[in-house]
């Protein structure tokens, strides 16, 4: 067979194609086009199978990458999809959403070396939704069931990869969620132009039809005891997610239209999903035809100001206290944010806001990068004499998020949290200090990645399974 692979001298980097977006900024369909399967290969074959894989330590998942990439270079899309989806319980959603400028592309060897990346996200999406066309995606279906039991708290991320890798095993799952659709802020977080619905929605068909029974409106605390849950299971995984909303005050901060970020985008994601939203609909939740101002620089931020947008808002400015070089988002998402008109406003930072009845301004002040700190991140300093007010009819802030109280929440003793509030758990096997309780995803790490989300669940289903496996080896004596 010919050499495939090692193109990336003869042929340029290419993305798959971009909606205009003059286009896009009027619905909340995903932006990119899919890749055609000869488009695929041949952006595939740009891998230049280095000896040591930078793309695949770069992944939280350490995912196969020049492997799976070979494959589709080759035409082998089945076994591309297999390589894929070993490491990765859910492919076709970290090929949309993960920055892969910050993770297997940023460490691509050949973009260190001027040659532009290869487009990993846009490849692994596109193997696994041949996947799906294909037939190859079959709900999970053990060889022989198992007694043990897991309960699962959270159906996010990090709970829907614990589930399926449990139930692969065997095991018998149940899923408890406080809201009515499985994907946590998969489905009410991000919103539809990076990671439309069904796609998320489709997974969580499946996990059903393999067994694992969801629970859903079961909020933990109120309509069902945490030690309840632990009476009936095994073992148990917390994987709440975190949704604590961080804030800011200053003069004027209660006035009516500010809002949260994670408030703003839920009521736009369920009137996406075709639920009944009485706040979106009065124009609490809603920036059409307003001037709105989003205060804050990360990737939540970047999907409330992109929302903001499709809502029809008159003008959408982004405040963020930062440049753009040291802005947390990522630079792909501040891109197509400023392609659909979006206007950033580096180094300001909030002071307060004015109001009329309901908000009319954020009091601003520009700001200046000074010495650096521990961290080595230089920190912003007030520019004296610099304050002005950004006119506004809806200000939304997207500070991030911080753990709730999930020992005082729920009533439970002995769940260990750190100084942040987040619960502490051992870093390989993820079992806090109760007995059989085990933690995953951002509910320890802080607001994180679903990539991490997915490792994390991954790994307490291992854990989970070698102690199931020590007990009965133990009984067995």
């Amino acid at each position: 067979m010919a050499q495939k692979m090692l193109k990336f001298i003869s042929r340029e980097r290419e993305m798959p194609q971009k909606r205009a977006a003059a286009e896009r900024a009027h619905d909340f369909d995903e932006i990119y086009r899919e890749f055609a399967r000869e488009k695929a290969a041949e952006q595939a074959a740009r891998c230049s199978q280095c000896g040591v894989p930078f793309c695949q330590s770069g992944c939280p998942l350490h995912n196969n990458i020049p492997d799976w990439l070979k494959a589709v270079a080759e035409g082998r899309m089945e076994e591309a999809y297999r390589l894929s989806s070993d490491t990765n319980t859910f492919p076709e959603i970290c090929g949309r959403i993960c920055p892969q400028d910050r993770l297997c592309e940023g460490n691509c060897v050949i973009e260190q070396s001027g040659h532009g990346t290869v487009t990993i996200g846009a490849i692994e999406k596109y193997i696994t939704e041949t996947a799906w066309d294909e037939g190859w995606i079959e709900a999970p279906a053990p060889r022989r069931e198992r007694t043990e039991s897991v309960g699962i708290i959270g159906a996010g991320p990090a709970g829907l990869a614990c589930a399926e890798r449990l139930r692969r095993a065997g095991v018998q799952v149940t899923v408890y969620d406080r809201y009515d659709r499985a994907g946590g802020l998969m489905i009410y977080g991000i919103p539809g132009f990076k990671l439309e619905k069904e796609v998320v929605l489709r997974r969580w068909e499946q996990l059903e039809k393999g067994g694992v029974r969801f629970v859903m409106n079961c909020d933990i605390g109120a309509s069902k005891s945490f030690d309840e849950i632990r009476l009936v299971h095994d073992a148990i995984l917390i994987a709440t997610g975190v949704y604590k909303t961080r804030d800011i005050g200053g003069p004027g901060s209660g006035a009516p239209g500010i809002v949260q970020a994670l408030d703003f985008l839920t009521a736009s994601n369920r009137k996406g999903c075709g639920d009944a939203v009485p706040e979106f609909d009065d124009g609490t939740l809603n920036a059409d035809g307003k001037r709105v101002v989003v205060i804050g620089g990360g990737d939540t931020a970047m999907d409330c100001v992109r929302t903001a947008i499709r809502q029809g808002a008159r003008s959408v400015k982004c405040l963020y206290r930062r440049d753009r070089a040291n802005m947390p988002g990522s630079q792909r998402e501040v891109q197509n944010a400023e392609e659909e008109g979006v206007e950033f406003v580096w180094l300001t930072a909030p002071k307060g806001f004015t109001s009329d009845q309901r908000v009319t301004g954020v009091k601003a002040v520009r700001m200046r990068l000074g010495a650096p700190d521990s961290t080595g991140r230089q920190v912003p300093e007030e520019i004296p004499g610099s304050e002005y007010t950004e006119g506004c009819e809806l200000a939304i802030k997207a500070l991030g998020f911080e753990p709730e109280d999930l020992p005082k929440l729920w009533d439970v003793e002995g769940l260990d949290v750190t100084r942040w509030g987040t619960i502490k758990a051992d870093f390989r096997t993820h079992e806090t200090a109760l007995d059989g309780v085990y933690a995953a995803g951002d509910i320890v790490r802080g607001a994180s990645l679903v990539v991490w989300a997915i490792r994390d669940g991954r790994e307490a289903a291992d854990a989970m399974l070698a102690r199931f496996d020590a007990a009965v080896a133990m009984a067995a004596e």
